[in-house]
């Protein structure tokens, strides 16, 4: 009998450390239902992509699941292949906060930062 060696398959995403806080930030104060916080691409922008966090209540079978000690990101199915070796990072400064996405498929954005392509 032939021995099946299986290796973990690495994550289409990473996360900093301070974006795991901030995920974990984010499911203290959760509205009730919510399963953890979801990631996604929705078309907006003048570049075509934008980056969409938001809490989602349930799981579509497409949608890739990252644990994380705080709770649980969810990427969308229909957009992982955008952000397949991205990075997701939670930067604050005295003037703003937010996700910052490193993405090597990004191929360019708008001048607001709203939006990207691929």
């Amino acid at each position: 009998m032939t021995e099946v060696k299986t290796r973990a398959r690495p994550a289409a995403l990473i996360l900093t450390p301070t974006a795991e806080a901030r995920i974990a930030a984010l499911m203290a104060k959760a509205p009730e239902g919510a399963i953890g916080v979801k990631l996604s691409t929705p078309r907006r922008g003048c570049s075509g992509l934008a980056y969409s966090v938001d809490y989602v209540t349930e799981a579509k079978p497409f949608d890739e699941k990252i644990e994380t000690p705080g709770g649980t990101l969810y990427v969308d199915g229909g957009s992982i292949l955008y952000l397949i070796g991205s990075t997701m990072d939670w930067v604050e400064d005295d003037f703003t906060a937010g996700f910052v996405f490193n993405n090597p498929n990004a191929k360019g954005a708008c001048g607001c930062g709203e939006s990207f392509t691929v």
